[in-house]
């Protein structure tokens, strides 16, 4: 009896499947916000030519984001699936972080590290503006 082992090129197909997938699930999910919106807002017009910028923790952005969903507001599933396309390459990372682990390419964990760590004091700390 042989037992198939979990090698790399499974984890390279996984991780190719997580961003495809990723895509397309927030691009559904954008899409469906964005019908909801046409059908509840038809009468609202929005004015470009100003521009207000909220200036927001990120922590409060996504606790409105979900709020939002929860009643069903199509904006903030709009925003849900802006949110689901930033966080596919995101967990693309964490899962090439695993890769080099098991694989134990140190220099490459190093690395993926200092990209996950830039990535979370940018988020967090607000240093991207």
């Amino acid at each position: 009896m042989s037992t198939a082992k979990f090698n790399d090129s499974d984890l390279q197909s996984i991780i190719g499947n997580v961003l495809r997938y990723g895509v397309l699930l927030a691009l559904t999910v954008a899409v469906i916000g964005g019908i909801i919106v046409m059908f509840t807002k038809s009468g609202n017009t929005v004015d470009f030519s100003t521009f207000i910028e909220k200036d927001d923790n990120i922590f409060n952005v996504i606790n409105r984001i979900f709020a939002g969903v929860g009643h069903g507001d199509g904006e903030s599933i709009i925003f849900l699936g802006i949110l689901l396309l930033f966080i596919t390459p995101a967990l693309r990372l964490l899962l090439s972080l695993v890769s080099f682990f098991f694989e134990k390419d140190w220099l490459y964990v190093f690395i993926s590290l200092i990209v996950i760590g830039i990535i979370v004091l940018s988020v967090t700390l607000g240093f991207s503006h």
